[in-house]
């Protein structure tokens, strides 16, 4: 007996001593039990000051099973002792470990040799977030709790996918010989690198994006700019058919822009320059500033029809209404891609450059101002490195593509799929992870058999992706948000690491159930996590700042108590040690 109980406030007991500390192990982190007649309530010291100590109630025993959460005080009666070795995991870790149910990620650093684990459903079926400043061992904490999953030796995750999107190229070490530890595992990476030869390079088949992804990828502001793009979408169906068709719902684009242009009421040089403007940068072969206008007894090129009399009006204004009227055609039916044709960023263009004129872009000053910066970035985009992203060389359907990630090199399901995001700037990589995010939710949600092959979406760095960004006022949602919502019951999981949780979405951190958090040292970070959190005690947030690197504490539905962790060291490491100063600095002389 450790002593009497002589005060208790709201849920913290008070405890006279009545031993000699100088022969006892430093009781503070210890859990003790207090007995009474009808039950076994259970307590953490957190402090102990003249003689008293200081017990934070944080459940009980019933039928033998330990119950978070307190309802019921002890009596000043109870019999208060230290736990039992045996009742320890009960309440830290995993009662009755089940190797095809839990997981083992490390031991207690309060309890010498007690292994702290969980119940993989518990923490895997839903949102969880790793925290921790730099240095503090976040990366390695990632490591090992996916290494945990695949090292087991009685029963493999096979059907597991788990998608990271690493920000550094950190996990490919830890992960990329993973087969010869577990043979039935396999590891498939992708790199934003175009100049390595061994590595395969991250492709995605633009006729899979939808309006919104295409918004996303060029960088839309405004949900005035989602009909343009949607235009061009049901155009580039047309362009990619038949020259004669495509000809034809060219001629009829240009012809009815330039109708619109002749009826606008606008001065005549206005007129011609802007139809001038057109037939130069958009012609076809049947409709150019040299198209041949035939009359009885006569034939002039269209260029010839712009020009204006004396009077400062445009004389042949009735004969290229006329012939403009021509090329009209109401048979071509536009339609929304889905899917089931290729096209590219070259074929994307066209179309967009031909919905600007379709929508009369060229007519307003202002319509054309703000959709004009979409085509600027496409042409930027078409013209750069990023391009050799989209460059897939066969056809394939959403359903194939996806599978196809989760095949590995041998011909095997890959369970770890890494894509090394570390050679395109931030934009970019933001774009990137939302896109293959909405691919990954749709086909899941499109499942006949709901959540029966889940994904886990891992974002390192996730405080660059996951933000409060413009997605909600251009797109009415943002994916990472609504995944966090709406994944759970489709198998689409987020983890999100990160070293600034406060520049995340609150929304999305708010739907996270489970935490491992590592040192923590910026007051608004911590502030934030005390904020956003749920369940996290003042006690968890002063240990933050203290904890060594490797250790972190763990709480959420996964865990019966908020519980210290250590980390078992990750085999192998990922690649996130600090640059070696003094090695690169100093040479022997």
């Amino acid at each position: 007996m450790l002593g009497t109980i002589v005060g208790i406030e709201e849920d913290t007991v008070l405890l006279k001593l009545a031993i000699d500390l100088n022969n006892f192990q430093n009781l503070v982190n210890l859990h003790v039990v207090m007995e009474d007649k009808d039950k076994l309530l259970v307590g953490e010291i957190i402090d102990i000051k003249e003689g008293i100590a200081y017990i934070n109630l944080i459940g009980e025993f019933i039928d033998n099973k330990f119950v978070f959460g307190v309802i019921r005080k002890p009596s000043f009666s109870a019999t208060v002792k230290l736990i039992s070795k045996e009742k320890i995991p009960m309440i830290i870790s995993v009662a009755d470990y089940k190797e095809r149910e839990d997981i083992y990620i490390g031991e207690s650093p309060v309890y010498p040799g007690v292994k702290i684990g969980f119940d993989i459903n518990s923490f895997f079926a839903n949102h969880f977030a790793i925290f921790g400043s730099t240095g503090s061992g976040k990366s390695w904490g990632v490591a090992r709790l996916l290494q945990s999953i695949f090292e087991k030796k009685t029963t493999v995750a096979y059907r597991a996918s788990i998608f990271i999107f690493d920000a550094y190229g950190e996990y490919h070490n830890a992960f990329k010989d993973i087969s010869k530890k577990v043979p039935e595992i396999s590891f498939k990476a992708y790199t934003t690198n175009v100049n390595i030869g061994d590595t395969e390079i991250l492709k995605i088949p633009l006729w899979l994006l939808t309006v919104d992804d295409i918004a996303l990828l060029l960088q839309a502001e405004s949900p005035t700019q989602l009909p343009i793009i949607e235009k061009a979408l049901k155009l580039v169906g047309i362009f990619v058919k038949d020259e004669k068709e495509v000809i034809k719902q060219k001629n009829d684009i240009i012809a009815r822009a330039i109708l619109d242009i002749l009826s606008s009421g606008r001065r005549a040089a206005q007129i011609r320059d802007q139809i001038f403007s057109i037939l130069s940068t958009y012609p076809t072969k049947d409709l150019n500033l040299e198209t041949e206008i035939y009359q009885p007894g006569y034939v002039r090129s269209l260029k010839q029809c712009l020009i204006i009399d004396s009077s400062g009006k445009l004389r042949e204004m009735e004969l290229l209404t006329n012939f403009m009227q021509s090329f009209l055609d109401d048979t071509a039916e536009l339609t929304m891609p889905d899917g089931s044709f290729k096209y590219g960023l070259s074929d994307l263009k066209t179309a967009l450059d031909f919905a600007l004129i379709s929508e009369g872009a060229l007519n307003s000053n202002r319509i054309y101002d703000e959709n004009n910066v979409l085509k600027v970035r496409l042409h930027a985009l078409l013209n750069s490195d990023y391009a050799r992203y989209f460059e897939c060389d066969k056809y394939m359907t959403k359903d194939e593509y996806i599978k196809s990630l989760l095949v590995a090199p041998n011909g095997r399901k890959a369970q770890i799929i890494n894509f090394n995001i570390n050679y395109v700037d931030d934009r970019f990589a933001k774009t990137i992870t939302k896109i293959y995010s909405k691919l990954l939710f749709d086909y899941a949600k499109n499942l006949s058999q709901r959540a029966s092959l889940p994904f886990h979406i891992v974002l390192e760095e996730a405080h660059r992706y996951v933000q409060n960004d413009n997605d909600i006022n251009l797109l009415g949602y943002n994916i990472f948000d609504r995944i966090t919502k709406e994944g759970r019951k489709y198998g689409v999981l987020l983890g999100l690491i990160s070293q600034r949780p406060s520049d995340l979405s609150e929304t999305s951190i708010s739907q996270c159930n489970n935490f491992l958090i590592f040192k923590m040292l910026h007051p608004r970070d911590i502030q934030y996590i005390r904020d956003m959190v749920p369940n996290i005690t003042n006690e968890i947030v002063k240990r933050l700042r203290i904890l060594q690197p490797g250790n972190c504490i763990g709480f959420g539905s996964a865990f019966n108590v908020p519980v210290l962790i250590k980390m078992d060291k990750p085999d192998p490491a990922p690649s996130s040690s600090s640059c070696d100063i003094s090695g690169n600095w100093f040479i022997d002389r």
